[in-house]
């Protein structure tokens, strides 16, 4: 894989978080278990996880510098 599908950027621009629901009128698990970088040329994205959840799901957040 060449550098050149990679944004010059090292700040990813989404946070990916594997998503554990909790049952009805509750707030899930949120862990966040990767990061997502667009390629230069717009068309695709570069996904790094650090695990692979076996259940739940995965959401993709944008980045912010604050802590959520």
């Amino acid at each position: 894989m060449s550098n050149n599908s990679k944004s010059s950027s090292k700040t990813p621009s989404y946070i990916a978080y594997q998503v554990r629901d909790r049952g009805e009128n509750k707030n899930g698990f949120w862990t966040r278990i990767g990061s997502v970088w667009p390629h230069a040329d717009g068309k695709g994205f570069n996904i790094q996880l650090e695990c692979v959840p076996l259940d739940g799901r995965v959401t993709l957040r944008i980045a912010s510098e604050n802590k959520e």
